[in-house]
């Protein structure tokens, strides 16, 4: 997980990263790429738009149909904030699935939350002793 200049050269186009983001498997050569997509900092936000907007976009569809703005708000609101609450709580599950998809270790989806624990571990170990 080095932040080497191959690292931050190695990026998808952008008509790559769209399909990376629902669904399709990127070649191996952006595998250093999708670990830090996947498991690096804010990658729960990152997954949590990913599956966002396609459900605002297909609930905005229901906004078309003539109604009072509370027919539409008990329409949309019902399905979109369990939508949102479901992405953020299953995003490390489905974070997982995507590196096992690409053929890489599903536990390197918390790498960065590892990392920084250990990080504060040792912090406090040096402070206070064992």
């Amino acid at each position: 997980m080095n932040g080497g200049p191959r690292a931050a050269r190695e990026r998808p186009g952008f008509w790559q990263y769209v399909t990376y983001s629902y669904g399709k498997v990127l070649p191996p050569r952006y595998n250093e790429w999708v670990i830090r997509d996947l498991g690096g900092p804010g990658a729960n936000y990152r997954m949590a738009i990913r599956l966002i907007i396609p459900a605002f976009v297909g609930l905005g569809l229901m906004w078309l149909i003539p109604a009072s703005l509370y027919v539409h708000v008990g329409m949309t609101l019902p399905i979109f904030l369990p939508f949102v609450y479901f992405s953020f709580v299953l995003g490390g599950v489905y974070r997982r699935h995507r590196l096992r998809m690409h053929g890489l270790d599903p536990d390197l989806a918390d790498w960065w939350a590892r990392e920084k624990d250990y990080a504060l571990r040792r912090e406090y170990e040096e402070r206070f002793g064992r």
